[in-house]
């Protein structure tokens, strides 16, 4: 396997999980917070430097130079490869925002060594493919968001018995189909354990009662960061996608179109403002899963882009109403606010980031909602009417939302509201980088391009999965007239305006 000039990986890994035993002993929380933001940034720039070096391999995946669990498993174990290489720099900056924007009347309630310990964990998930290490991290990420449940002193029972169905699921799923090395056929029992493991990860009906406790009884920041990552429908890629028969990877896509809607709609009827983000998170995050499933390389590309478009959006569109929150308290959406002459700013980052997890033109979700929902056309009208209805209802609840936040009365107040300089910077950061990604999509598309063939590739090599050599073989798209795009073309599908 080719390497990194550097050990990229490794120290956006070891930087955060290294510092969190020094924060700990930090008494005073506004220090440990500008502490943190550094250490944040400073893992940004690490998963960056990975993105940038991979590219200038031209190679498939990429290990670390320096990898010391190589020497212990005999394999490389950090990898970074087409569809991680974007992931870990969206996770390093929904940590850094995240961290930079923390008021000082809530960092007693943010749990700043559980946060750094967290992205270690969430990096390193983000760039193993073995199984069975894959497995440890994704249950070891439940573990903070259960110390805060724990140091708040609220009811745990829920977020447990989710959890650790999850857990359970999970490792027998993954014992049943991958302790053998060299399996006839991959178990189909394991495998479905795995997407049910999956499913409740990601929070799909009926299975989805665990994620509103979350964000009622945990800080608003816990809550984004334990679930934008959307860490469920990584493990659909990496444990599942490649052995699974085409019915279960239907049913996945049914069953998540089918929370798609009934998301959207929920997120419409919402009345308190963290419950609306909420239902309006899962209804995105299941069109997200659902794309996956869509084993075509327009399906699997829209899908792809979505994944990054929705987390940058409603990264920001979640840290602009926990900035809002922290000036207001939690907000009923039962009356208006008229909150627009003093956050203009904010005002501005909620409606364009809301938008633009919808998929308004000229945004970063643009062209991924309009290849999601192709793609799901392409298997029956049906399933490429739930993705332009639930699109539907989420934009009308956006709209909703910021007129009873920002609109309708005015609010007389005598602190002040206004924006403070990391709010600012953060907001003007996501703003630039959701409108690039709208005016100029075709670099983006095309890495995710290339990274839905190569998922295809690796289905297509499972012994139980047969029909994916049919499906990569005959897939061509006809994104420009008179020039058919066929699989072995890496350079995307191209982007007309």
């Amino acid at each position: 396997m080719t390497e990194l000039h550097l050990p990229w990986l490794e120290c956006s890994i070891l930087i955060p999980l290294v510092t969190a035993a020094g924060v700990r002993r930090i008494s005073e929380q506004d220090a440990a917070r500008r502490i943190s933001t550094a250490v944040c940034l400073v893992t940004l720039l690490c998963t960056l430097g990975a993105w940038a070096d991979f590219s200038t391999l031209h190679s498939s995946a990429a290990s670390d130079p320096w990898d010391v669990l190589s020497l212990l498993f005999h394999r490389p174990m950090l990898v970074v490869d087409a569809l991680s290489a974007p992931l870990l720099p969206l996770a390093g900056l929904l940590y850094l925002l995240t961290v930079a924007t923390t008021s000082r009347t809530k960092v007693n309630r943010f749990s700043f060594t559980w946060t750094l310990i967290s992205e270690a964990v969430l990096l390193a998930t983000l760039s193993c493919r073995d199984p069975w290490i894959l497995t440890f991290l994704l249950s070891a990420a439940t573990i903070p968001p259960w110390m805060e449940f724990r140091m708040r002193s609220r009811p745990t029972r829920i977020y447990v018995l989710h959890m650790g169905l999850f857990v359970v699921l999970l490792v027998t799923g993954v014992w049943l189909t991958y302790a053998d090395p060299s399996p006839a056929g991959p178990s189909v029992i394991g495998t479905g354990l795995i997407g049910m493991a999956a499913l409740l990860r990601s929070g799909v009906v009926p299975l989805h009662c665990w994620i509103t406790d979350l964000f009622e009884n945990v800080s608003f920041g816990t809550a984004l960061l334990f679930l934008t990552p959307m860490t469920g429908a990584y493990a659909v890629i990496r444990l599942v996608l490649p052995v699974a028969p085409d019915r279960m990877l239907q049913t996945i896509a049914v069953l998540s179109l089918t929370t798609a809607v009934y998301a959207a709609g929920m997120a419409l009827v919402q009345t308190e403002s963290r419950r609306f983000f909420c239902y309006l998170f899962l209804s995105h995050s299941s069109l997200v899963l659902a794309g996956l499933q869509v084993v075509t390389p327009i399906g699997l590309t829209g899908a792809l882009c979505v994944w990054l478009s929705v987390g940058l959006s409603l990264l920001g569109f979640g840290l602009t109403l926990r900035s809002v929150e922290a000036r207001t308290g939690r907000l009923s959406l039962n009356r208006y606010h008229g909150l627009i002459e003093h956050t203009p700013v904010l005002a501005a980052l909620f409606l364009l980031t809301g938008l633009s997890s919808i998929g308004f033109p000229g945004t970063v979700g643009f062209v991924g909602t309009e290849l999601l929902v192709e793609g799901a056309a392409g298997v029956s009208a049906m399933v490429g009417l739930a993705p332009v209805v639930a699109a539907m209802l989420n934009g009308i609840a956006v709209l909703h939302a910021w007129f009873r936040v920002f609109t309708g009365t005015r609010r007389e107040t005598t602190a002040s509201m206004e924006c403070r300089v990391s709010e600012r910077l953060s907001g003007v950061a996501l703003i630039a980088l959701i409108i690039a990604g709208g005016l100029f999509p075709q670099p983006g598309v095309s890495s995710r391009y290339q990274a839905a063939v190569e998922l295809m590739n690796s289905r297509h090599e499972s012994p139980q999965t047969p029909s994916a050599q049919v499906s990569l073989q005959t897939a061509s798209f006809q994104t420009v007239p008179g020039k058919p795009l066929g699989p072995t073309d890496h350079s995307g599908p191209a982007i007309r305006h």
